[in-house]
């Protein structure tokens, strides 16, 4: 773990009100008890107020809990974020490992009884999708950064009825999870119209230099379902 990780880690221990030894941190955070001792003196230089106990029953705490809401998450929000973390994870969420890394910190900066409520609520809880095709993930990760910056992306797409992809440029307003699908919703280059894409039948996807200008108004889930409205009606 860096270094910035750790030292926020022993912060977040710390202010959880019970006091601890540098080799009760050490065992916790899997790191040499040295350099508990040295991200101890990192934090106290800036102003961290650390309070050392000597003797049997001494330690580290902090004075008065200086860290305080909004900060810090209740049990229960802890909970909601963690099983929504679940689905987003199941449904093949394309940022899955940062959300694997904001979890884990998330139950690491939590204390030992919160610790053992989350265990609880997370060994009766589970979530089962119909995974896809893995490879979307990449081909997920790249329209989120398109639709966040607003940049064009080029992309070979082959539909159902197609034995070819075509290739075609699209500006991706928003991505929708369907049906155990995603979904970009994007004005399409080569038909002049916002159309739905299918994520899994994205072949090739690259970035462009075009950029564009999402309307503020513009819902993609809107848009969406008055798709599915249409399909329903004519399909």
């Amino acid at each position: 773990m860096p270094k910035n990780d750790n030292m926020l880690a022993i912060l977040w221990m710390l202010n959880s009100g019970v006091k601890m030894t540098a080799k009760q941190i050490s065992e916790k955070l899997e790191i040499n008890i040295r350099t508990v001792y040295r991200y101890i003196d990192a934090l106290c230089a800036s102003g961290v107020p650390i309070i050392s106990d000597t003797g049997h029953n001494g330690g580290y705490s902090l004075l008065n809990h200086f860290i305080r809401a909004p900060l810090l998450f209740d049990i229960e929000e802890k909970k909601a974020l963690l099983h929504a973390a679940a689905f987003a994870k199941e449904a093949g969420y394309p940022l899955s490992e940062a959300l694997g890394n904001a979890t884990s910190k998330l139950k690491m900066y939590s204390n030992q009884e919160q610790e053992s409520i989350l265990s609880r609520h997370l060994a009766g809880f589970e979530v089962i999708i119909r995974m896809g095709d893995p490879s979307v993930q990449p081909v997920l990760a790249e329209l989120e950064q398109a639709i966040a910056n607003e940049f064009s992306v080029e992309i070979d797409y082959r539909t159902s009825r197609d034995d070819q992809p075509k290739n075609r440029v699209i500006d991706p307003y928003g991505m929708v999870y369907w049906n155990n699908k995603w979904y970009t919703v994007a004005f399409c280059h080569l038909r002049n119209e916002i159309r739905s894409f299918r994520a899994d039948r994205i072949l090739q996807i690259k970035r462009t230099q075009i950029i564009f200008k999402r309307s503020e108004a513009f819902s993609a889930r809107e848009f969406f379902m008055q798709y599915l409205i249409w399909w329903a009606r004519t399909g």
